[in-house]
């Protein structure tokens, strides 16, 4: 039998990095060789192996050690820790529908007056409820040390217009009868709709509504739409203006002759864009052709459906740019540029001011109740510093969540700049010579046809990969 001196002359113990994985190996072993399994047991412990060992290799080893001899097996395995669930809210509608359907009847017409899919709600219906995030659980290494897990993070309720919230902030509910709308930075609004059976021309006039916004019919030169919610319109856009705080959805497509500007903070949807101008803060999705135009999306321009063609202006996108054929044989000038927008490095230092003048207020707010806890430790605080003092305690407890808040987003943003890791140009056909890609401080222009490829940042250039 061996003592534990003799038996570090004939095994070895290792530990993985993470210490989620230790090992045995053994070597200078004969048939002679002899070991209990206690005393492998005991040296395990020894060497600081207290949790997950792997009793049946160990007795397998104690077996036949010369079958483990100049090998490595496994003796321990960790419990990896297992991290808590986020919390999030779960809307009772869909809103990411893709918005507008005509209905068809039941003889199979399409009645182009009647419209479902809308997000309609009535004062009081319940709009959204809040799910608590989980509790995560620990882990255990073979050393016998907690592993940490990573908490759940709570969901919030992003608050827009006409919505009102329980105060256990569970639930959420709308305060007046009209439509569900996501607006940017994720607010969620109870709009009403105001609807057009015609064209916006001399008859109608501009139009600025705090809602959703149906034309039925186009929109026709040098008249103007805003919309906090929505703008669906059932014929054609001209050289007009459209803004919408949701998402526009235009079925006749775009004509812009160089004028006016169709504007969404999420998603611009349509058939055709030429010689239009174009900014959607998430997508552009064109079924057809982009042609001649100006288009700047957030997050991408998809342009892939049977036509799919974009060529001449100027295409930027947050992240990825997607068509089957950019630019043509006459090698018409066309630049197609991913990355980070401007508009995100002007919010960043916004955000940076906002977080300055938040931080100096927070820090009067917090000598304030200094003074104000010194002067209720000696008995001196009278009903009016009561009430100061209870303001202020609210104020400063409002004025961290706005902080963390702020701060939170900073990071996202400042993450966003640093990473061209999704900046991506694909072409599912051809791009012709003319073609211009920028991803981030990076320019290739294209001189000869070249067919389906992907463009994407690498190792200081953009590279090019052959679509799967």
């Amino acid at each position: 039998m061996k003592e534990l001196a003799d038996l570090e002359k004939l095994v070895n113990i290792t530990i993985s990095d993470d210490k989620m994985n230790a090992y045995l190996e053994l070597f200078d072993t004969s048939s002679e060789t002899n070991i209990s399994e206690d005393q492998l047991l005991a040296f395990i412990k020894a060497n600081g192996i207290h949790f997950g060992i792997q009793l049946e290799n160990v007795q397998r080893i104690v077996r036949n050690p010369e079958d483990y001899s100049r090998s490595r097996t496994p003796i321990a395995f960790g419990e990896a820790p297992q991290d808590g669930v986020d919390g999030r809210i779960q809307y009772a509608f869909d809103l990411d529908s893709k918005g507008l359907r005509p209905l068809e009847t039941e003889d199979g017409k399409v009645d182009y007056k009647e419209v479902t899919r809308l997000n309609n709600v009535t004062r009081g219906q319940l709009i959204a409820t809040r799910v608590s995030s989980l509790p995560g659980r620990p882990g255990m290494d073979v050393t016998g040390q907690e592993v940490p897990f990573k908490p759940g993070k709570e969901a919030r309720f992003k608050v827009g217009k006409n919505v009102v919230v329980t105060g256990e902030e569970e639930a959420m509910y709308a305060a007046i009868d009209g439509l569900v709308t996501l607006t940017d930075k994720g607010k969620i609004n109870v709009f009403p709709v105001y609807e057009i059976n015609g064209d916006v021309d001399y008859s109608i006039g501009n139009i600025n509504f705090v809602g959703t916004v149906v034309v039925r019919g186009n929109v026709l030169t040098g008249f103007k739409i805003v919309a906090s919610g929505d703008i669906r319109v059932t014929g054609g856009v001209e050289g007009a203006e459209l803004e919408a705080g949701g998402s526009i959805e235009i079925a006749g497509g775009i004509i812009g002759y160089h004028k006016g500007l169709v504007k969404a903070g999420h998603h611009v949807k349509s058939s055709f864009i030429q010689d239009g101008n174009v900014e959607a803060g998430e997508n552009v999705v064109v079924s057809q052709s982009i042609m001649h135009s100006n288009v700047r999306a957030g997050t991408g321009v998809h342009c892939s459906g049977a036509k799919g063609l974009i060529v001449g202006g100027h295409i930027q996108a947050g992240e990825t740019v997607e068509a089957r054929t950019i630019g043509n044989p006459m090698s018409t000038n066309t630049v197609i540029e991913v990355g980070v927008l401007p508009e995100l490095r002007n919010e960043l230092s916004q955000l940076r001011e906002q977080l300055k003048e938040l931080t100096a207020s927070l820090d009067k707010t917090e000598k304030a109740l200094v003074l104000l806890d010194q002067l209720a430790s000696q008995g001196k605080l009278t009903n009016d510093k009561l009430a100061m003092r209870s303001k202020l305690i609210l104020s400063k407890k409002s004025s961290m969540r706005e902080q963390s808040e702020l701060k939170e987003r900073i990071l996202d943003i400042e993450k966003t700049l640093e990473d061209t890791g999704k900046a991506k140009v694909k072409v599912i056909k051809t791009i012709y010579g003319g073609s211009k890609i920028v991803i981030g401080r990076y320019t290739k222009f294209i001189k000869d046809p070249i067919t389906n490829m992907s463009f994407s940042y690498s190792d200081g250039d953009i590279s090019m990969t052959a679509n799967i």
